[in-house]
């Protein structure tokens, strides 16, 4: 039985217990490589000292945690997240009005938080929106 199709069983048998356990990875991504490409990779995790998995992963991290390429993102994250934030308290403020009640802390910290959680994602999208529309007169 080959390694992954034994990690697959194993990760099948473990308890529903398991799954609740802070930081117990539970989750598989697959993917395909030739021949040369597994070689590589390989190759590039040994001369790093880890494991295949082990090293794929923290690559797969690295990579998914990686700060904007580009200052023009963040800056664009951080205006997408400004407006984001400031449409959605003057409508929480005005429905929290119009219904008689106040504004509560948490409503305004769950619209930061949220405004936070995507304003890389959508800055990168405007960015990348903008890059893709045809200048006056050119051809694409």
């Amino acid at each position: 039985m080959n390694a992954s199709r034994t990690t697959i069983v194993q990760a099948n048998s473990r308890s529903q217990t398991d799954e609740s356990k802070p930081g117990f990875r539970t989750k598989t991504i697959s993917t395909r490589l030739t021949p040369e490409e597994l070689a590589e990779v390989e190759s590039t995790a040994e001369r790093a000292g880890k494991p295949l998995s082990e090293w794929l992963r923290e690559m797969a991290l690295t990579t998914a945690r990686e700060r904007p390429s580009d200052p023009m993102e963040l800056l664009l994250a951080e205006v997408w997240a400004l407006r984001h934030a400031l449409l959605n308290l003057f409508h929480a403020g005005a429905r929290a009005t119009a219904e008689g009640k106040p504004l509560l802390p948490e409503s305004v910290l769950k619209i930061h938080d949220k405004a936070d959680a995507q304003k890389l994602e959508q800055g990168r999208r405007m960015l990348a929106d903008f890059l893709a529309r045809p200048v006056d007169g050119e051809v694409r």
